[in-house]
């Protein structure tokens, strides 16, 4: 049997699916096989697939459209190999990713949780950046520190985990909107079962462009985050979550309350159903959650009052997008 199984969920991929299927099978490493969830593709994807007559290649389809949640919530369901990674369907693998990983493996097999680093795509595949540095050996609450306080990089693609630990923790959490936050939890979970270890080479790209969580709106993404908060608090029981999230908690909420917040002001008012003031109130209640006693005045960000003011009324709203139009 194969050590690895590569899981790729897709709808409609167009050449991008291709070009990373095609990343997958150029492995140097061929002890793997590449598990497909096919989200009632329509663009021709299957038959391209069919094509291809590679053994190693597993295709799972659906007879019926399914949420991007309830599609990778089939991984959880599906038959593995030992050791299993996720991808997106626009992302690449290098030729020695497999390769890489069954070195750190080796030299590692205490830990739960594995990852190279990487580089940055833009739409034609072309570098943008580097990720950032990461240690060989980290621990979860390190790893969340880092989220925290923004010193890492963290993407859905590229990390790589024992099958057993992935379905015994019920795969991915499926409660998240669009899945946005969904991985951190499920990067800190795995990584609690050992610790996470890192190839300091890089072995995957990353592509930036309109994905799902950039252009998800405002409303949803803050759901997500209400999410994530909650797990973030369910670990305070543990001394060590406890002391991060009292360090870095106000810096990460003031963070994503004024990005948040901006993304709720560009989100139209006739598709949303709260407010820019709706999310400062949210984050406030997220402050007495997650860092009790501490103080927490968001509007004296100007960030973020600038965009209570934009989101007043239908004048103000109109007087922000005519700015953006001209920037």
């Amino acid at each position: 049997m194969p050590k690895f199984s590569i899981i790729l969920p897709v709808r409609n991929g167009g050449e991008y699916f291709k070009i990373c299927v095609n990343s997958i099978l150029n492995q140097t490493l061929n002890d793997f096989n590449l598990i497909i969830l096919d989200n009632n593709s329509t663009d021709g994807s299957l038959q391209w697939l069919n094509s291809l007559n590679d053994r190693r290649i597993i295709l799972y389809t659906s007879a019926k459209s399914l949420s991007i949640e309830e599609n990778w919530g089939r991984i959880k369901d599906v038959q593995k190999n030992e050791f299993m990674t996720m991808i997106g369907h626009d992302d690449l693998l290098d030729k020695t990713y497999l390769e890489e990983m069954g070195k750190l493996i080796r030299k590692h097999p205490t830990a739960s949780l594995y990852q190279t680093h990487y580089t940055y795509i833009d739409k034609d595949g072309l570098l943008t950046r580097a990720c950032l540095p990461m240690d060989e050996s980290q621990k979860a609450y390190e790893f969340l520190a880092c989220q925290m306080n923004r010193t890492i990089d963290s993407t859905g693609t590229g990390y790589m985990m024992r099958s057993k630990d992935f379905d015994e923790l019920g795969g991915m959490p499926v409660n998240y909107p669009n899945l946005i936050f969904s991985d951190y939890e499920l990067w800190i979970k795995l990584s609690m079962k050992g610790y996470k270890a890192t190839s300091q080479k890089d072995c995957f790209q990353y592509r930036e462009h309109l994905s799902v969580s950039r252009i998800t709106n405002g409303e949803q993404y803050e759901k997500a985050f209400g999410e994530y908060v909650k797990f973030m608090g369910s670990l305070k029981i543990y001394p060590e979550f406890e002391e991060v999230i009292h360090r870095y908690g106000k810096m990460m909420l003031l963070y994503f309350c004024e990005s948040l917040s901006h993304r709720v002001l560009k989100t139209p008012a006739n598709t949303r159903h709260i407010r820019v003031k709706d999310v400062v109130k949210k984050f406030l209640a997220y402050a007495d959650a997650l860092i009790p006693g501490e103080p927490f005045e968001p509007l004296k960000k100007p960030g973020i009052r600038y965009a209570v003011f934009f989101d007043s009324s239908a004048s103000t709203r109109l007087s922000f997008s005519l700015l953006n139009k001209i920037r």
